[in-house]
């Protein structure tokens, strides 16, 4: 007798489920905290930008720069970065000035506190306008001047030039008075002016200045008297011996400018020759 068997075998399959990322992972928690982090990073600057001075910022940069031995002021020491801190007296840094301006260092002091300027007395020296000056004062030798005409003259050396002022004194005018008549002793100071001059070849501005008048005058002579005393400077440089194309500026400023806390103060009577810079 032969017994047959026909039901199916049972077959059990066991599938192995492997979690790689999705909700089921942490790696986006890493990536998010990364993305956090620098954001905080990012407002945190915007804040300290807006919140701190231009000076502080600066700071801020210099802490965090990686030039630290080219700036001008470093850690004493052996080293760029030695020292016991970046103002010591006892070590001076090997780049820079050294640690304070008190102590430079001996292989760099010598050019200026920059680094590279000169320093003042050198741009004094070789200032040509500043020769001109101590020629007609007579700073360090002889003048171009006499005493009594010393008193008609002051200068001062500004960003637009050297300024030479010639002014009048009580009982000694430049001009008659109320006209452009200049007297001999405005013509003796031009004439000195003009040779000054010639050592240089910078153009010339011309300026007239007279003191004020009573307000009661119908006609107040200030702004033609002015510009026309300017003028007439003008003429008496060239017949010294001035070239007339060096002229740039003839300008008439009536009494809008004292040189006196009086304005009507003959001290205001005045007319300023300016040696313009190139």
């Amino acid at each position: 007798m032969v017994v047959r068997n026909d039901a199916a075998p049972v077959i059990i399959k066991r599938k192995k489920v492997i979690v790689a990322g999705g909700h089921h992972g942490g790696a986006w928690k890493v990536a998010y905290a990364d993305f956090v982090t620098a954001m905080m990073a990012f407002f945190m600057l915007m804040w300290l930008l807006n919140a701190t001075t231009e000076k502080q910022r600066k700071g801020l940069a210099d802490y965090f720069s990686p030039t630290i031995p080219i700036n001008r002021i470093s850690g004493g020491g052996d080293g760029a970065f030695g020292g016991n801190s970046a103002f010591t007296e006892e070590q001076l840094a090997h780049t820079g000035t050294g640690a304070t301006n008190r102590n430079p260092d001996n292989a760099l002091q010598s050019r200026g506190e920059t680094g590279f300027e000169q320093s003042a007395q050198e741009n004094d020296a070789a200032d040509p306008l500043r020769k001109i000056e101590e020629e007609l004062l007579g700073i360090g030798g002889e003048s171009l001047v006499s005493a009594d005409m010393r008193k008609h003259i002051v200068t001062r050396v500004t960003d637009e030039g050297l300024v030479i002022e010639l002014y009048a004194n009580e009982g000694a005018p430049l001009f008659q008075e109320g006209t452009d008549a200049p007297t001999q002793m405005m013509r003796d100071l031009l004439g000195v002016v003009t040779r000054a001059a010639q050592n240089v070849s910078n153009g010339v501005a011309i300026g007239g200045h007279i003191r004020a008048h009573p307000i009661v005058l119908a006609n107040n002579p200030v702004w033609p008297l002015s510009m026309a005393r300017a003028t007439r400077t003008q003429r008496l440089l060239e017949a010294a011996g001035m070239d007339a194309a060096r002229i740039t500026r003839v300008t008439g400023h009536a009494d809008r400018k004292p040189a006196a806390e009086n304005s009507m103060s003959v001290r205001n009577d005045r007319i300023e020759v300016i040696l313009l810079r190139k």
